[in-house]
């Protein structure tokens, strides 16, 4: 976990029902779940494999350990885990040094939450050398901390990334609004008792009690964030 702004800006929302925002990086804040689709069609075709199409909505929003030993299964790839995650994390972050695209509604909302001082948390599966790259295009500024898939005992499905976000900024997880795109990271935030809201982008997520799904990152701001928290109480 890696804070950037000083502990006396984590808590500026206290008084609010809602005391913290948590955003998904890769395919809700930036349009890169493609990238890691092809980063892995490429990695896998230099080892003499193609890859399924259907098995993108297997490994998308997944931990690199799942999805990579998913694919190393399906393959017979001839590689350890260890050495596909290092070609991975390699392909990514060269397709990503050229530019990483927002998806749309992502820099307003950023720039929302900082205007109005809601304590924010960058929370991802992704390695910490790749959330490191993508928070240069996002703007480090716009988080008191980050949480890196590396660097927890469990990442998702499970919630320890999200606890481990509020407890960084001292808030309670049913009083913080997590976006999200994928199932997996729904499931973790809905495991760590926060409220959610789903901006599905490569696979369909159902509605469900203490989730909302909505179409676009467009839809979200802060009022509806507030909203979440409020309606739950």
């Amino acid at each position: 976990m890696t804070s950037t702004v000083p502990a006396s800006l984590t808590r500026s929302a206290e008084g609010s029902a809602l005391q913290a925002v948590f955003l998904d990086m890769d395919g809700t804040l930036v349009d890169t779940e493609g990238f890691w689709w092809d980063a892995e069609v490429e990695v896998f075709a230099d080892l003499g494999h193609d890859l399924d199409e259907s098995w993108r909505d297997v490994v998308v929003g997944g931990p690199m350990t799942r999805s990579a030993g998913y694919l190393i299964e399906a393959t017979g790839a001839d590689i350890s885990l260890l050495e596909l995650t290092v070609l991975l994390n390699d392909r990514f972050e060269d397709r990503i040094s050229r530019g990483v695209p927002l998806m749309p509604g992502a820099a307003r909302l950023l720039a929302e939450l900082a205007a109005h001082n809601v304590p924010t948390a960058l929370v991802s599966a992704s390695h910490r050398r790749i959330i490191d790259r993508v928070l240069a295009s996002l703007g480090p500024q716009h988080f008191a901390l980050s949480v890196a898939g590396d660097e927890v005992p469990r990442t998702k499905p499970h919630p320890d990334p999200y606890l481990i976000a509020a407890q960084g900024l001292g808030a309670e997880p049913a009083r913080c609004a997590v976006v999200e795109d994928t199932a997996t990271g729904v499931a973790a935030a809905e495991a760590a008792g926060c409220r959610v809201v789903a901006v599905p982008s490569v696979a369909p997520i159902a509605p469900a009690d203490g989730r909302v799904v909505v179409r676009s990152l467009e839809e979200v701001d802060l009022v509806f964030l507030r909203s979440l928290i409020t309606a739950m109480n």
